[in-house]
Formats: structure tokens, sequence, C-alpha cells
């Protein structure tokens, strides 16, 4: 096969080497593409209340991980469309990523007052909750989401955690039972944190 290769390769760069007509290379393109980053900036600049294109753009900086120029963007998205509830979910997750966990937590309960049936939501306000040691909000937020999906399995283990951490071995423990059904993985780690405590 590979042999079959090389001679259609030589004989075709022989053939070209006989022909009179000269061979044209195509001209480099005068101006490079632009990248995704230029492309959405220059349309921010050109329609700066595009609220779509600043949303894209807080996406772009997600993706690259440069948190303060997405939270400013996002910033922008609300102040155009308030009542863009995920904007605010998306804000929430993103000061959570930067520790910044009362500004995750006031962006999570707007977001709620828009998306009030969306259990991540809640989950993530739990972990903004939990990181700021207030438990029993904690508690709260998951058995929220929990109520709105039972089978949510990171709620789930999320909720056990929550009572490891408030010493209750009862309801942690009630979780893990609940959380072998949907997910053997996480009701072994749940599992393994209740032991520990135990002890």
């Amino acid at each position: 096969m590979k042999y079959l290769l090389i001679i259609v390769v030589l004989s075709s760069i022989s053939f070209a080497s006989c022909s009179k007509e000269k061979v044209q290379t195509p001209a480099p393109p005068e101006v490079a593409q632009k990248s995704e980053f230029e492309i959405a900036r220059d349309q921010v600049k050109k329609d700066p209340k595009d609220a779509a294109a600043w949303y894209y753009l807080a996406q772009l900086y997600e993706d690259a991980n440069a948190y303060q120029e997405e939270i400013d963007a996002l910033k922008h998205v609300i102040s155009l469309k308030p009542e863009m509830g995920y904007t605010y979910f998306k804000l929430g997750t993103t000061y959570n990523r930067v520790e910044r966990y009362e500004d995750a937590v006031t962006n999570f309960r707007k977001a709620t007052q828009y998306l009030h049936n969306q259990p991540m939501i809640y989950n993530n306000l739990a972990i903004s909750y939990g990181k700021l040691g207030k438990t029993d909000d904690e508690i709260a937020a998951l058995r929220k989401a929990l109520a709105i999906r039972p089978k949510y399995a990171i709620a789930r283990y999320n909720l056990g955690m929550a009572y490891v951490k408030k010493g209750d071995r009862a309801e942690a423990t009630k979780q893990y039972q609940l959380l072998k059904n949907l997910d053997e993985g996480a009701a072994a780690s749940l599992k393994k944190e209740i032991d520990s405590k135990g002890k």
C-alpha cells in the first residue's frame, strides 16, 4: 500500500515538472482571522446593549478561567436584562470559584426568584452556605433541591455530608441509605465519612 502511494506521488511530481504551466500557490490571507474573544469584544463595543453578546463573552471568559472578567461581563448582562435568571446562577457559580461566598449566596438567592424549580441552584446555594459555616441553611437548601428532584444524587450526597458536619449520624446514615440506590460510589464515600466521624 505504501509502495503504491509513493509511485502515485512521484508520478504526479514528474508530471507536474514536465508541464509547461506554472503552479501557483495561493497567496496568504492579508488579514489574520479574528479570535472568538476579539469577535465578541467587537460586538459589545459596537452594541453595548447587546445582552446576548455580553453573555457569550462571559462564557468565553469562563472557558479561559478568567473569572473576574467573567463576573464583569455577567454584571453587564444583569444591568441590561435583570429578569434573565440564569445569569444570577452563573454569577453565583463564579463567585463560588473565587471564594466570594457571600456574593455567591446573594446571586443564587436572586436566581431562585426567577428559576425556583431548578434544583442545581439550591445545591450550589447550599455549597456557599457550607463554606460560610451556615450548616442549617446548607441543609435547608439541599432539602429544597431534593424536594424538587428526589433522585438528585449530588444533592443527596451533599446533604449526607452536611449532616456529618453537624454531627447528626442518624440523618447522615439515612441519606446514605437513600443514596445507595442512586450512586454506589458516592454512597461508599459518604459511608466512609460517617464511619470516620463515628469513631
